[in-house]
Parts: structure tokens; C-alpha cells; sequence
């Protein structure tokens, strides 16, 4: 009966939202992303190599290189990963995370024009209006390059760090539902019929710029934001792969899941639940975009050309986001060696096709809450 339900909905939203024609199915591109962290690389022992400065572990200049070197290469966006403790035994390697990801990436927005630009933020500690507020700014600043990974903490070093205790796993997700809610509400509040400045008249209509006044059970906002649209409207959600609670989230929220390498078939399966997820929540199929981490380290350029390849061909995924495990070297390497020939074969564009991050992504616009997700809350 599921299965049935979702290929009426799947078809009725096919042709009714995103019809277009096969040609223009034949473009589709395929995404490319790339984790950086500590600005040393994924491997713990990169910090000791005789090219790398280990002072450069908080050298927001590295940083800067590396999203410098992607965004050369025409790769969709960075992505900050976090953990809101402390991780690893730096007596033998750098903490695996260290500042904190939207500060890093406002400062990455000024050095770059392109690139998009994720961070991690919890769901779990921070309030909903300073988590609006913190990434519209980004948004904005960035002219509308910004994305969120919005995961909930349960973690009980994190908790610790917040002077509290963990509670029931159940709970986790419980806040998560109502901080997306109040934070995608909260990033509509400044309406777009509000309209540009006029200094013959108004600044903004203030009847387009609304309290929210919102109270749940964990969380709640009056509002509204006092910032407006950015070129993309507001930021794009990305959440990681999980089931059960984590999937019906992502189902209603998420435009970007990540998941862990595994087999081709279950990467398959993954992006299938998730597209379920989406059409039971009221959305279109293609509106969460399947990326999951890809390696380099070990392999040829064709090689790895060929593993993307593969995967995204056999519609397995909708991209990669890129592991190095030295960020110093293996980013230009990566650029340098095997974007070209996945532009040979046609699998990516040469160079950006639009400017904000969901041009960058294929996603649909949004502004504020999805009015097709409101009732399922």
C-alpha cells in the first residue's frame, strides 16, 4: 500500500512540479562538496608531515586557501562538520574539530564568490532565534550561499559542556522538529512583499515583517528576524542519513542528506527511503539531493573519476562529498586531476552555472516554512 502511494504521489508530483523534458533530464549534474576541519587533513598523522605548519590548526588564511582552491575548481560547496567537545587525544594528533564552523564560514564568505558554504549548528543546545539569526547572517553576508547541517547532540560530553544531564534518546528529535519549525519561521518573518528600501517612502512594509509567536513544548520565538531575503532566500538544510525518528526529519526538512560509504545497493536503497520520506511529508521526490563522503587517498584519478562515476550513473547517489586526507595538497590534486575529466565525460559543468547555493544544488526555492509540511507538526 506504501509503495503504491508513493508512485501516484511520485507521479502526480513529476508531473506536476517538476516536469521538464528528457534533454534537460540529461543535464543533471553531479554534486561535488568537500569536508575540511582542523586544516590539516582527515588522516591524524597529516600534521606531522614535513610540508605542513603545525601552527595552522586556527589559521583562518588556510582555511581560506583550501575553500579557495575548491570553489577554483567549480565544487559545490565546503562542508564544516562539529562536535560541541572536545575529540581526540591531542597529545598525539589535533582535535578533529576545532573552531567554531558558522564564525569559520563568515569569514570564508569574504574570501570567496561562488562556493557554498555549510556548517554544522545543534538542534540541542542552541536557542531557535539565535540560530536563525546567527545563519541568515551567514546567508546574507554570503549572498545566499549558506547552508545548515542541523543535527541534533547526543553525545554526553556534549551535554556535560551545557551543564546538563542526557535525556531520553526520543527527546532528541522531539526539539529538533521544533527548532526547524521556529527557525525556518523565524528566517520567513522578514517577508518578501516587504519590499526594497525607498527613501521617497518606506524602508520596508512593516504589514510583510511579522511576529512568528510561536511556543512549543522545548522551544519558542515571538519574533521576527529583522533581516531580510538573501539571493537564495534562506539557507539550505542539510541533515545526515539516519532512520527511524532521524528519517521522518528529513522526509519533511531536508534539501541535502549525507550518508557513509557502503555498497552500491544500499546506497541505492538510502536514496529511495529518503525520496519516500520526502513524498510522505508532502514534497517532491527530487527535493533531498543523496551526497555521501567519497575517498581519495589510494587511487588514480581515473580511478576515482571512475568510482563517482559509477555511482552517480547508476543513480545510486546525486553526489559526493570529497575526504582528503591531507587538505594542503590533495584538494589541488583533485581539482587539478580529476575534475577535468569528469568534465570530459560530461558529469559536471565547466564552472558555475548559477550563483546562490540552491543553483548549485538544482533545489526548488523556499522562503520560511513549507506550507505543505505545516499540518504534518
Amino acid at each position: 500500500m506504501a509503495e503504491t502511494r508513493f508512485s501516484e504521489q511520485l507521479f502526480f508530483i513529476s508531473n506536476t512540479f517538476f516536469l521538464m523534458d528528457k534533454a534537460k533530464m540529461n543535464k543533471k549534474k553531479m554534486i561535488l562538496g568537500v569536508v575540511l576541519g582542523n586544516n590539516f587533513g582527515n588522516n591524524p598523522a597529516t600534521w606531522r608531515k614535513s610540508h605542513i605548519d603545525p601552527s595552522s590548526y586556527t589559521n583562518i588564511d588556510a582555511t581560506v586557501k583550501q575553500a579557495r582552491t575548491a570553489e577554483r575548481g567549480g565544487m559545490d560547496f565546503i562542508f564544516l562538520p562539529d562536535r560541541l567537545f572536545m575529540r581526540g587525544n591531542p597529545a598525539l594528533s589535533p582535535p578533529i574539530f576545532n573552531i567554531d564552523p558558522i564564525i569559520t564560514l563568515s569569514a570564508v564568505a569574504q574570501a570567496t564568490e561562488r562556493i557554498g558554504l555549510i556548517g554544522t549548528a545543534s538542534t540541542t543546545f542552541t536557542e531557535p532565534y539565535l540560530l536563525a539569526r546567527q545563519l541568515k547572517a551567514l546567508d546574507v553576508i554570503s549572498r545566499g550561499r549558506a547552508g545548515w547541517n542541523a543535527v541534533p547532540s547526543y553525545e554526553p560530553e556534549a551535554f556535560a559542556n551545557f551543564g546538563m544531564t542526557l535525556p531520553p534518546r526520543e527527546k532528541k528529535y522531539e526539539r529538533l522538529h521544533e527548532v526547524i519549525h521556529l527557525v525556518q519561521a523565524l528566517w520567513g518573518s522578514w517577508g518578501e512583499k516587504a519590499g526594497k528600501p525607498d527613501q521617497a517612502g518606506m524602508f520596508a512594509n512593516p504589514a510583510y515583517i511579522r511576529p512568528v509567536n510561536l511556543q512549543r513544548r522545548h522551544v519558542g520565538a515571538r519574533g521576527p528576524l529583522p533581516v531580510p531575503p538573501s539571493e537564495q532566500g534562506q539557507p539550505v538544510i542539510m541533515m545526515p542519513v539516519t532512520s527511524g525518528y532521524g528519517l521522518k526529519a528529513a522526509g519533511m526538512y531536508a534539501n541535502l542528506v549525507i550518508g557513509m560509504p557502503s555498497s552500491m545497493e544500499q546506497h541505492r536503497a538510502m536514496r529511495q527511503t529518503l525520496q519516500e520520506a520526502a513524498v510522505q511529508a508532502g514534497r517532491g521526490p527530487e527535493e533531498i539531493k543523496f551526497v555521501v563522503f567519497a575517498p581519495y587517498t589510494g587511487l588514480t584519478a581515473e580511478q576515482v573519476a571512475d568510482h563517482l562515476q559509477e555511482l552517480f550513473e547508476a543513480e545510486a547517489v546525486d553526489g559526493f562529498v570529497m575526504n582528503f586526507d591531507d587538505f594542503h595538497t590533495e584538494i589541488d590534486e583533485f581539482v587539478e586531476r580529476v575534475i577535468p575529466i569528469l568534465r570530459k565525460r560530461g558529469l559536471i559543468p565547466d564552472g558555475y552555472q548559477g550563483k546562490t547555493l540552491r543553483d548549485h544544488l538544482e533545489l526548488p526555492s523556499q522562503y520560511g516554512l513549507d506550507p505543505r509540511i505545516v499540518s504534518n507538526l
